[in-house]
């Protein structure tokens, strides 16, 4: 059978079929729509049926109007669907399609006719409606709803587990064979199966393995007309990923795992990782580690990391002086799916070997930090407490102690003892706390630290003292009892539950009183009033404030009552005192009368020595030609001071050596003195004084001069020449030095005349 005969008995079954519900619908329509007129319709229906996808020259006729009511002056005419455009009517009640129908886009057409008079257009028939139906043919192929699918199913599931549907849909008839849709398998049949109607794909065996093969690629074919080879169709490919189940246990990578870790690494130090193999995806992996040995468990733990490998780390320091090798073991283990479908594995135990390395360590102290308790105003010296360090290492090297400065605390650098460098004020720092640091006593020696607080305890070192200030005024007509100040007390010592102050009048006072109100604090009231007649206008109060310590401290203060003129409120007041005071303290008038003691000193000084220079001066003055002279000294620092005593070296005789003559002077002659008698009577009133002045300082002993500025005009002094056999010797070269040595040749005698003088 060709494609066109079976169109061809298709199309008769199908008209056959179709005159069923569909024709019979019509039939009905018509014999209802004549049942509500009053005359008997005369129209006579074919079953009109028009096949899709019809192919030129058009137009096809597709049925026929008929009536017995139609004559040959009379016409049809349709309105409707497609009326006139798609289907046409000629003269006879002939209906033609003028085009190709696509049964996909409208499968009926609903029209009406009517018939009249050609020449009038009277209506002979009324109209009444009909349907066109288009007929289907396979011209679709079935289409999937996606281009591709994708889905998953766990590995080792259960045969016949559905892992997903695919759907194709052909736009053809559904009632007939050329809109039935079935599925076929074309690629992946070993591992899977499709349902041919539904499009389910499932699992066709139990042994999937992601570990061998973790996905699959699937081609669905869909296809129409299932009863005949015939027909259209199409694929889709589907893409299957195995999901993975714990079916794997770990095992170690290596049998044997060896690590090194320094003895001063701290606790939760990670020492290793102990790599494992588990086919299992990441968040399938669940190894549990455990360390066998029960000593070593106290030392070492082991935990999964990220990686899921066993991460070995520490739970206290190491020490190499006590052992330097840990060797145990670990096994691992895994909860997986059941043991039927689990593959058995080795290596499920390691041995671990960890080697300490040993290390410098740094002095370790007894105590993490240290605390100590001393009195203040202990002596200093005084030993508070000791700190101690010792070396951890095989060498055991000797121990430094030092200590930070600036705290009234050292430290013995041996011992560790720490004793009070001054004495201790709590007022002034109750707390403090040092840094103490042990060092290895050798080149580059490790250094640690402690911290060490000092607590200074508090003696009874202080007295109370009254709050200031206090100006107590009484009013002139206040009366016995009245409250003219309250006057309170503190105490800078350590205040206890059991510390109490008390007040009280050092003298009795004849107007006023003082109550001591046990909280501190005292109320100064008055005796008697009647200040009004009285004309002193200011009392003065002694109060003695006690405290309760070991040993008992207190302190006296005086405090001025002044009377003044009060309103009834006791707030606006005008004092009878004139003029204020200026309050002077004790101390400030002390320091006062010093200076003033120290001025008359320094002035009754200064004229002792101005006159007993005149004297001196007054005593050397012998004779109108005489020539006084001052020495310089330029050894002290900010100038040379004139020393106004110098001597009178004017009857010093120069000595020339015959073979030396001075070249000329640049400078000022020195006058010669008169005489070798005067110069000896200089000599012994000089020679007299120094040696009954206990004061004095030998001016034949050797002085030491200072810098005296840049480098001299003169030569050097080894150019003076002496002679022991020879008195005559010529200085008159001094003069040629400068300034400078004017004295030296004052000393000598030097002068500018030509003439030698012998003494």
């Amino acid at each position: 059978m060709d494609f066109l005969q079976w169109v061809a008995v298709s199309s008769f079954f199908l008209i056959l079929a179709s005159s069923s519900p569909e024709q019979l619908w019509m039939d009905t329509s018509l014999e209802n729509s004549f049942a509500h007129h009053r005359h008997k319709r005369e129209w006579q229906w074919n079953s009109i049926f028009v096949q899709e996808e019809q192919t030129p020259p058009f137009p096809h006729k597709i049925g026929k109007l008929k009536s017995t009511r139609f004559n040959k002056n009379a016409m049809f005419i349709i309105q409707g669907e497609g009326a006139n455009t798609i289907f046409k009517v000629d003269a006879q009640g002939d209906l033609f399609v003028n085009q190709p129908l696509d049964r996909e886009e409208k499968e009926i057409y609903k029209l009406q006719a009517e018939i009249r008079e050609n020449l009038t257009g009277v209506v002979l028939e009324e109209a009444d409606h009909f349907y066109i139906k288009v007929l289907d043919i396979n011209d679709n192929a079935p289409k999937f709803e996606q281009s591709q699918y994708k889905g998953s199913v766990k590995e080792g599931s259960p045969e016949g587990t559905s892992v997903l549907t695919v759907k194709a849909l052909d736009p053809d008839d559904a009632t007939t064979e050329n809109g039935k849709v079935v599925y076929e398998l074309i690629e992946g049949t070993d591992a899977f199966y499709i349902d041919r109607t539904t499009g389910t794909i499932k699992t066709k065996v139990s042994s999937l393995d992601r570990e061998k093969k973790s996905s699959y690629k699937l081609t669905v074919r869909a296809k129409d007309m299932p009863n005949f080879s015939t027909g259209g169709s199409t694929t889709t490919t589907v893409a299957i990923t195995l999901e993975d189940e714990n079916d794997n246990k770990a095992t170690f990578k290596y049998p044997q795992y060896e690590f090194e870790i320094k003895e001063n690494e701290p606790a939760r130090f990670t020492v290793g990782k102990m790599q494992i193999e588990d086919k299992d995806e990441p968040q399938n992996k669940n190894p549990v580690f455990n360390i066998e040995d029960s000593e070593c468990r106290k030392i070492f733990d082991i935990k999964t990391d990220l990686q899921k490998d066993g991460a070995i780390f520490l739970l206290q320091p190491l020490d190499y002086e006590n052992k330097q090798r840990y060797t145990f073991e670990v096994a691992v283990s895994e909860e997986t799916v059941p043991s039927a479908q689990v593959r058995s594995h080795k290596n499920d135990k390691a041995r671990v070997t960890v080697n300490v390395l040993d290390v410098d360590e740094p002095p370790v102290f007894t105590n993490e930090t240290y605390r100590f308790h001393v009195k203040e105003n202990v002596p200093v010296n005084t030993i508070i407490g000791r700190v101690s360090a010792w070396d951890p290492d095989k060498a055991n090297k000797t121990i430094r102690y030092e200590i930070n400065k600036g705290f009234p605390v050292r430290i013995n650098e041996e011992t560790g003892e720490l004793l009070t460098a001054k004495e201790l004020d709590r007022e002034l720092n109750a707390l403090h706390q040092l840094i103490v640091t042990a060092v290895e006593y050798y080149p580059e020696g490790l250094k640690s630290h402690v911290t060490v607080t000092l607590n200074v305890l508090d003696v009874n070192d202080n007295p109370p003292e009254l709050d200031m200030p206090h100006n107590p005024i009484v009013c002139e007509n206040d009366g016995p009892g009245m409250l003219i100040q309250r006057i309170r007390a503190t105490d800078k010592d350590e205040q206890t539950p059991d510390a109490k102050i008390s007040f009280s009048l050092a003298e009795p006072s004849a107007n006023f009183s003082l109550t001591d109100n046990h909280d501190g604090t005292a109320n100064i009231t008055v005796k008697q009033g009647g200040f009004t007649d009285k004309e002193t206008e200011k009392y003065v109060l002694s109060v003695v404030v006690r405290d309760n310590g070991i040993p008992p401290q207190s302190s006296t203060t005086t405090l001025t009552i002044t009377v003044c003129k009060c309103d009834v409120n006791r707030e606006n007041h005008h004092c009878r005192s004139h003029y204020k005071g200026a309050g002077v303290s004790v101390p400030a008038i002390i320091v006062i009368l010093l200076c003033i003691i120290t001025i008359i000193v320094i002035v009754l000084l200064f004229v002792l020595r101005k006159r007993y220079r005149k004297d001196a001066l007054v005593n050397l003055s012998k004779g109108s030609g005489e020539i006084h002279e001052q020495l310089v000294s330029y050894d002290e620092e900010g100038g040379g001071e004139m020393d106004t005593n110098g001597y009178d070296v004017s009857v010093l005789n120069s000595a020339r050596h015959n073979n030396v003559r001075p070249e000329p002077s640049l400078y000022a002659k020195v006058q010669k003195p008169t005489g070798k008698a005067d110069m000896a009577i200089m000599i012994e009133v000089k020679k007299d004084e120094a040696d009954h002045d206990k004061d004095g300082i030998p001016y034949d002993t050797l002085h030491i001069y200072g810098y005296e500025g840049p480098e001299s005009l003169a030569g050097s002094l080894s150019s003076l020449e002496t002679s022991s056999s020879d008195s005559n010797l010529d200085y008159d070269f001094l003069n040629d030095w400068g300034p400078r040595f004017k004295t030296l040749a004052e000393l000598y005698g030097v002068d500018g005349s030509e003439d030698d003088f012998e003494c």
